[in-house]
This record gives C-alpha cells, sequence and structure tokens, in this order.
C-alpha cells in the first residue's frame, strides 16, 4: 500500500485516537511508506496542513498514550464540504493535494456529516476518473449511525454517564433534607436519546437509579413531568431525573427554548442546544416549590478516557484497522460497521457497508425500548448497552493524572 492519510471529524469521544492507532497500524503492516494526519479534518487537508504519524508512534509511548488520549489527536472541524455541481475547484483541490504527497486511501473518522464527506469524496472520484479509495470510520457518542450495531465513543460515553449517575445519585440521597430535592441531569443528544438512556444503566444491587429519564423520541409533557415528580416525593425526599438536551414539546420547540436556549446554529444548521435542565429545575421551583437544581454533563460525558471503556477502545481500534484492509482491497465509498454476533458472551465482528445509505441518516432509540409511560428503558435496551460498557483501560499516569500524547 502506498501512502495514507487519516482525518477526525465532529465531536470528538474517548476513544476517537484509537481508530487512528488502527489506521496507522494496519497500514504500516501493509507497507504503507507515510501515514499523514490531517490537522483539523478535511478543512487542514485543504491548507496542506498534515503531520506525519511516524513521528508519534515508532518510539517510546506514543502508540500506548494516543490509545489513552481522550478527545482528536489530530484535531477535528466542522467544515462542510459544498455540493460537488458548481464547486468543482473545491475537489480538484482535495485530489491536488492527494497526487502531491501520492496518498492512494483517505480515511475519516467521524459522525453523519463526516459520512457525507467520504461520500461526496468517493461519488467525485468515481466520476471523473480517480483512482484514490475513500473510506469511513464510524466515531460519534451519540450512538445514531444507521447500520452498524453500534458507534466506537459511545460505550465510553455511556460508561461515564452511568458512573456519574450513580455518584450523583449517591450524593444527593446523603444530604438527608426534609424538604423535597430535585435534581436534573442533562446528558447530549439531540434527536437520538442515546446518551440518556446510558442513565438507566446505572440502576442495580447498590443504585436505585434515576426515578425517570426522558428522551427526545417521545414528546415531552411538562405537566406529566411535573406530576410524576410530586408523586415520588411523596415517598423520598430526593429525586433524580435525566434528560436528554434535545427533548421537545408537542408542539415541536426544543423544551429549552422556553428559557431562550438554542439560538445560534452550526454550519450544518442545527440548533445549538444549552439550558434544558435548567429551564427544567426552574420550572419545578415555580410549580412544586421544592428544592431543585441541575447538573450539565457537557462534555465531560465524551471527553472522560480515564473511565474508557476497555470493549470500546479496542472495537474503536478495530473498526479504523479494518478500514485500511478494506481499501487494501479496493473498497471505496464505504464504511466500516459492527455486526453483534451475540450478547452473551458478547461478541462483534467488523465489516463494511455502502456510505450512500448511511450519510445524512440518524438512527434513534426503538420506540419498542421505551417503558410505556415514556420515562424510561427495558430490559432489552439494558442487554444492548451493557455489554459495550465493559472492561476499562487503565491510563498511564504521570505525576498523578493521566497521561496523554499531545501533537507538537
Amino acid at each position: 500500500m502506498g501512502n495514507v492519510v487519516v482525518g477526525q471529524s465532529g465531536g470528538p469521544t474517548a476513544v476517537i485516537n484509537g481508530s487512528v492507532l488502527g489506521v496507522y497500524q494496519a497500514a504500516k503492516e501493509l507497507g504503507a511508506d507515510h501515514v499523514y494526519g490531517m490537522v483539523h479534518g478535511i478543512q487542514g487537508f485543504l491548507e496542506k496542513n498534515l503531520i506525519c504519524l511516524e513521528d508519534y508512534l515508532e518510539s517510546g509511548m506514543g502508540r500506548e498514550l494516543l490509545r489513552r488520549t481522550p478527545s482528536a489527536f489530530l484535531g477535528t472541524c466542522r467544515y462542510k464540504l459544498p455540493q460537488i455541481a458548481g464547486n468543482e475547484a473545491v475537489y480538484e483541490q482535495v485530489f491536488a493535494v492527494m497526487e502531491e504527497y501520492q496518498i492512494e486511501a483517505f480515511f475519516y473518522i467521524g459522525g453523519n456529516d463526516s459520512m457525507d464527506t467520504v461520500k461526496m469524496l468517493s461519488d467525485y472520484a468515481a466520476s471523473h476518473g480517480k483512482s484514490q479509495r475513500f473510506v469511513g470510520i464510524p466515531k460519534t457518542v451519540d450512538n445514531d449511525l444507521p447500520v452498524t450495531d453500534h458507534c466506537p465513543g459511545y460505550g465510553s460515553a455511556a460508561k461515564y454517564i452511568a458512573a456519574s449517575m450513580k455518584e450523583v445519585i449517591r450524593d444527593v440521597q446523603s444530604t438527608g433534607l426534609t424538604k423535597p430535592t430535585v435534581l436534573i441531569v442533562e446528558i447530549m443528544g439531540r434527536h437520538a436519546g442515546w446518551l440518556a438512556a446510558a442513565a438507566a444503566l446505572a440502576k442495580g444491587e447498590d443504585c436505585d437509579g434515576a426515578d425517570a429519564i426522558y428522551l427526545p423520541e417521545r414528546v415531552f409533557d411538562p405537566e406529566d413531568f411535573l406530576s410524576h415528580i410530586r408523586a415520588v416525593a411523596e415517598t423520598k425526599n430526593t429525586v433524580v431525573i435525566a434528560v436528554s438536551e434535545g427533548i421537545r414539546l408537542g408542539d415541536g420547540r426544543f423544551v429549552c427554548e422556553l428559557s431562550g436556549g438554542a439560538d445560534s446554529v452550526d454550519v450544518f444548521g442545527h440548533k445549538q442546544l444549552s439550558g434544558c435542565g435548567l429551564t427544567l429545575a426552574e420550572m419545578v421551583k415555580s410549580q412544586t416549590g421544592f428544592k431543585a437544581r441541575a447538573i450539565e454533563l457537557s462534555t465531560l460525558q465524551r471527553s472522560a478516557a480515564h473511565l474508557a471503556s476497555l470493549t470500546d477502545a479496542d472495537e474503536a481500534r478495530e473498526a479504523g484497522y479494518h478500514g485500511v484492509m478494506a481499501a487494501a482491497e479496493g473498497r471505496t465509498g464505504v464504511m466500516t460497521v459492527l455486526r453483534r454476533l451475540q450478547d452473551r458472551p458478547y461478541l462483534c465482528s467488523v465489516d463494511v457497508h455502502d456510505i450512500h445509505t448511511i450519510a445524512n441518516q440518524e438512527k434513534t432509540v426503538p420506540k419498542e425500548w421505551i417503558t410505556e409511560d415514556g420515562r424510561g428503558l427495558t430490559e432489552e435496551f439494558i442487554q444492548y448497552a451493557r455489554p459495550l460498557i465493559m472492561g476499562e483501560l487503565q491510563p498511564l499516569y504521570i505525576d498523578g493524572l493521566p497521561g496523554h500524547l499531545v501533537r507538537k
């Protein structure tokens, strides 16, 4: 195999760099002279902002540190490639850089919008007689890419969310207050509630779990929400609720818009959500008189590599590794996907699938996995998610803290 390039795009995860490592290891096994990294994704690639990964991974603890480094080691971006028609110059610029660096294969690690980049580049290559190959590597804590059973990054985020829920439940229960206290935990998730659903994993022999979990797959009813809190408060003094940031009212508005959130949009036209938890906490205080506060897990849920799932870390590496193998076989315009073979013991394989049925599509939590009252998850979800959080990738400590690999 000739030279290859790998990039990262969109929101990072705790294990995204494992996919970079997988690409690197496979490419080197196949004889690649250079494995280039795009600094800040396709945007950096267009500016020829590339590094040689050999400089970081061929000595010392580089590979082990990379695997344990959260967020995007190469830097990420949210750059949207324009449509091909009328914008051929941008695409020709991509291929000019590939030819200058003698790059045969392009690997892009990301979610929905990143897979659209892979689709458009592979389509342009096919229609213009280009021989370079383009492969997508799935990555998203949102777990909303279709076809693949789950996405690398989700398992570690789910592990962090479930662990954090256990800890905040323990904290609020220890206060011993006589006046009911309500805690709202706001979790990422615009249209798909996979992350908030992970709060259900906190329930076990040593934890009662959340008193309700609200996902964007169901319309949010404020009156039912308040009624449920009042009912729970009749039997205990603490109420803990998990909510997706993207829960909506019956009229389509995001709950956070009730207090002025979601005013700005990103380059892909997505509203920037903020303040759902605070909005609900204020609603509880004003309507019930209970003490209420909100916690927003924010970027912590996608960057907590110290609590990464070993299963997730291993699958992130495998997704990158098998992407290179697919390209070596001549495949292009595809994404690596995870195929679940069985739950107990958990077994998963890696395959590839046509990018055209994946890009710009979104997979939500199955309706049948949400309880009839809309406030929880069924055992089917637990069986699906539990294997993904299993195992621990122990940090390499430096001066008492987890060590990371840093780009020069």
